[in-house]
């Protein structure tokens, strides 16, 4: 009696070859939301592919058929993250009033996302994506174009303050950078949970206030 012939193709994981567009698109998303938790709370390098996949509940052979690498995770994030700050930045900031006025609002605006987007921001300040811009052209980009947002607001600001007369005559770019600096390091122990710096807002904002006038 000839042996039965087993149909080995079948042993392949194939939950994501018929996917619905739909669903497939949802997997990306759940990944996704899922690594921006889990890369900010435990960090890139502390973040396995079975904890990606336990808590999105996507297969493993899921996970690879959307992104080829981890690192490949790390950089779409990334992209995600940019787009939806900038977005955000976009349809909140508001140009009216003076310049002093557009810097102490992206000051507010930076403070405020930093609490309504904690996890993209603890991301942010994590290491790891650093090293990776280093090496990776479009990692270092989302990375820039996020802080550029922010510095590009207060630059305008402090330029159109000295034409209104509500700022001082200083250098904008070099200005900017020391706000924009001094913010993010508030920021830092917030989101860390060094300093209860909450109640620092207005202070920073009167402090901006002085450095400009």
């Amino acid at each position: 009696m000839a042996p039965q012939k087993t149909n080995r193709v079948l042993t392949r994981d194939l939950s994501t070859a018929f996917q619905p567009k739909e669903k497939s698109l949802s997997y990306r998303t759940d990944i996704l939301n899922a690594a921006t938790k889990l890369f900010a709370e435990r960090g890139f390098k502390d973040t396995s592919i079975v904890d990606l996949s336990r808590l999105s509940g996507a297969a493993e052979g899921t996970i690879f058929h959307h992104f080829k690498t981890k690192e490949e995770i790390l950089v779409q994030l990334l992209r995600k993250v940019k787009d939806d700050i900038l977005h955000e930045v976009s349809s909140k900031i508001q140009r009216n009033g003076t310049g002093l006025m557009l810097v102490e609002r992206t000051v507010e605006l930076f403070l405020m996302l930093s609490e309504t987007m904690e996890y993209e921001f603890l991301l942010l300040f994590r290491n790891y994506p650093y090293q990776l811009a280093s090496i990776n052209p479009e990692c270092r980009q989302s990375i820039e174009e996020i802080y550029n947002c922010f510095l590009d607001l207060l630059i305008e600001g402090i330029e159109k303050g000295q034409s209104d007369g509500t700022v001082r005559i200083c250098k904008p770019f070099r200005m900017g950078i020391i706000i924009f600096s001094m913010v993010i390091g508030i920021v830092r122990f917030k989101i860390f949970h060094l300093y209860p710096v909450e109640s620092c807002y207005s202070d920073i904002l009167e402090s901006c206030r002085r450095m400009l006038r």
